[in-house]
């Protein structure tokens, strides 16, 4: 039996949101007035849904999604519109709800709207509860020189900071900014051999032979090469590209604070600054890192 919380500010709506959700889909249903209430039945009642209403006393639909989504997030919500509220559903549905149905419609598409979100919030919740219990795991990639590949990449590699416990989800964008980075540096400066230099030069320039080098021979055979292992105590990164590497012993200094003006090493003081690690293989052309756990995701 799903606990589902309405939140609304009309009794007559009330009624007949839980009605047809206690008929049909056999729902718990609770009952708050405005967003104000509804946070305090949520932390009571810790509910699977909440199916709110827009306009509001005291706290509106708006900034109740936007405070469930901070607060409590595995929490999905389902928007009720009525005339007029439309421009503020959309906001709603920009910053986190989930779905949403229109008063009007409800006898018809209530319950099956409700139906497919929880069937899928408790999917992603149960998902989550499995990495929860993940020992560790490792995964391997071997990426061409696309950029869109290259960021998605990014993206992915730092999901699993999460999942395992390493860090929250403020160090987690850290971390995905680390790994941007040293993605970045194999394919423009590894793979396509483009020098800093010519950034600070030209940008223009820089990206006009980064795209020609990447459609020309030997650089477009080139790959990245990834691997990534999480444990419950710590992330390891290693980025390698074919590229001919570089001397690592003429790698800039990036505590000195003048390193922020200049383009180039850039992305080493920004490895250095949110890893906890970071160190180059002898030929210069692998990078590994490491994240371990932080205070706060423990």
């Amino acid at each position: 039996m799903a606990r589902i919380l309405i939140v609304d500010d009309s009794p007559i709506d009330q009624q007949l949101t839980g009605s047809l959700l206690r008929k049909h889909l056999q729902a718990d249903v609770t009952f708050a007035k405005d967003g104000v209430e509804a946070l305090e039945q949520v932390n009571l009642h810790a509910p699977e849904l909440v199916l709110t209403d827009m306009q509001m006393p005291r706290m509106d639909g708006l900034k109740l999604v936007a405070t469930l989504k901070e607060k409590h997030p595995m929490i999905p919500v389902v928007l009720m519109t009525a005339a007029g509220s439309e421009e503020i559903a959309v906001k709603a549905l920009s910053i986190g709800a989930a779905s949403y149905v229109s008063k009007r419609s409800l006898a018809a598409d209530l319950c099956d709207t409700v139906a497919n979100v929880l069937e899928i919030s408790n999917e992603h919740r149960t998902q989550y509860r499995v990495l929860q219990r993940q020992l560790r795991w490792e995964s391997e990639f071997v990426v061409e020189n696309d950029m869109k590949l290259v960021m998605g990449l990014a993206g992915h590699l730092m999901q699993g900071m999460r999942g395992m416990g390493i860090c929250d989800s403020a160090e987690e964008v850290r971390v995905g900014v680390a790994l941007a980075e040293a993605l970045l540096n194999a394919y423009y400066h590894g793979n396509l051999d483009v020098p800093s230099s010519l950034r600070e030069e030209s940008l223009d320039e820089f990206y006009e032979l980064a795209k020609k080098r990447s459609e020309q021979s030997p650089y477009r055979e080139r790959r990245i090469r990834v691997s990534a292992r999480y444990s419950r105590g710590h992330a390891v990164f290693s980025i390698s590209d074919d590229g001919k590497g570089f001397d690592t012993s003429k790698l800039p200094d990036p505590t000195d604070p003048t390193a922020m003006t200049k383009p180039h090493g850039r992305g080493l003081l920004l490895m250095r600054s949110f890893m906890d690690e970071v160190r180059f293989n002898k030929a210069g052309n692998t990078v590994t890192m490491v994240k371990s756990k932080t205070q706060e995701a423990s």
